[in-house]
């Protein structure tokens, strides 16, 4: 399979959508009250579109008004994405853990990539969508940030 045919796989519309669209509650790894990092602006886009987040950090701070967490395992709620802005090499381990933790679906944010995860989390049965992010999304259908 050709790097082309592995990145449509990778944002596969059904998948963009029924997290865009379907899910509410949002576990936002890699969250800190720093606003001038990506993870930060995003967590302000997806609360605009009326998303739940939850900072998952190990200081567990509280972001944008939400109580932060310092693992998954930790959220006493069901979380239905979980969003990952990690290194590549340290981003598998949180798919793993959305499965455990019964999320629908994990999305894996631009430049984050890891073959492997999104192999073992879609062969769970869990959505993935992997390098890009919310933000572009939304735009690519005209929708306002």
């Amino acid at each position: 399979m050709d790097t082309h045919e592995r990145n449509e796989n990778w944002q596969n519309p059904d998948a963009v959508s029924l997290m865009l669209d379907d899910c509410k509650t949002w576990a936002v790894v890699g969250l800190s009250g720093n606003p001038e990092r990506t993870a930060y602006e995003i967590a302000e886009v997806l609360q605009r579109h009326g998303k739940r987040i939850v900072p998952i950090h190990p200081s567990a701070p509280t972001v944008l008004g939400e109580q932060g967490y310092a693992s998954l395992s930790e959220v006493p709620f069901p979380i239905d994405v979980v969003d990952v802005f990690r290194q590549s090499d340290a981003a598998g381990e949180f798919a793993d853990q959305a499965a455990a933790v019964g999320a629908k679906g994990v999305w894996f944010q631009l430049g984050v990539i890891d073959e492997d995860a999104f192999r073992r989390t879609t062969d769970a049965g869990l959505a993935m969508v992997m390098d890009t992010c919310p933000a572009i999304e939304w735009r690519a259908r005209g929708e306002t940030l």
